[in-house]
């Protein structure tokens, strides 16, 4: 019984977190949105050295420095086009180091990946109180 009770607190708790840091990655890509600058970034090969898939996107942020975005092994899947294409980025005034792709996809991507391990999460713990 109480390892029942433990695992069901885990699941539960492991479930709200998760529920969480969704919510706030859906109020981050809502502020990119709102208030966000968006400017145009040219997607660059990545280094010889770098195994992974899809390239990188280099822009300027609102002070004219030259900065690098790596959207991640699924940028392909999230919207970026081949190597010297252009694609718009987003990011915040007061951060331009944090940019993304301002693309549904990419914006939105980190909170339903975060909704999903929370609905197994949840989903374990219901499991567990049987």
């Amino acid at each position: 019984m109480f390892t029942q009770l433990l695992l069901l607190a885990l699941c539960l708790g492991l479930g709200v977190g998760c529920l969480l840091a969704a919510l706030k990655a859906a109020l981050t890509a809502l502020g990119l949105w709102a208030r966000g600058l968006r400017v145009m970034g040219v997607v660059t090969h990545r280094s010889a050295a770098d195994p992974r898939p899809g390239g990188l996107v280099r822009f300027s942020d609102h002070l004219g420095r030259e900065l690098v975005l790596d959207p991640g092994r699924y940028g392909p899947l999230c919207g970026l086009p081949p190597v010297g294409g252009n694609v718009p980025v987003v990011y915040r005034r007061e951060r331009p180091t944090v940019a993304r792709l301002w693309h549904m996809c990419h914006l939105l991507a980190p909170s339903f990946g975060w909704f999903l391990t929370a609905t197994l999460a949840f989903g374990s713990g219901v499991v567990v109180a049987r």
